[in-house]
């Protein structure tokens, strides 16, 4: 079963269980997807959809400090639990060393030197990684790496 249909089933699901806060996130995730489907004329693979989840949750990661900056906890709360139900759709996330050890092979396989080149080993482990680690730990990892 595609992530597609996971997610299709997940909202059938949250709608006979009654669960409107889940109902809600996965509509709002569903939405954005059908919004790149059309946008782009393309079928999402999995690949594309858990990219869609990764924007959803930086967003609501965003959100989240903007909210606690402004002390509004209950919208907070409520972005917190949003995100809840969109992690369950990622992959298992690669640990830091994991991490690590794939962008010091992809180095080593690029020949990448210094500073310069973090560009294309970006692109490179972009292209890898994509969906099994949050580019944030993979880009600092890539600069140690090519500082080192």
């Amino acid at each position: 079963m595609s992530l597609k249909d996971q997610i299709t089933e997940d909202m059938k699901t949250a709608m006979r269980a009654k669960d409107s806060e889940r109902l809600g996130t996965i509509r709002l995730l569903l939405a954005a997807m059908k919004q790149k489907e059309v946008d782009e004329r393309v079928v999402l693979d999995d690949v594309a959809v858990v990219a869609i989840v990764d924007k959803l949750i930086k967003q609501r990661k965003d959100s989240i400090a903007a909210f606690e900056q402004a002390a509004r906890q209950d919208l907070a709360d409520k972005e917190k639990a949003e995100m809840a139900v969109l992690l369950a759709y990622l992959p298992a996330r690669m640990s830091a060393e994991e991490v690590a050890a794939a962008v010091q092979a992809i180095v080593a396989e690029l020949g990448a030197k210094g500073p310069g080149d973090m560009g294309k080993v970006m692109g490179a482990v972009k292209a890898q990684l994509a969906g099994k680690a949050d580019m944030g730990q993979v880009s600092a990892a890539v600069k140690a790496a090519l500082a080192g």
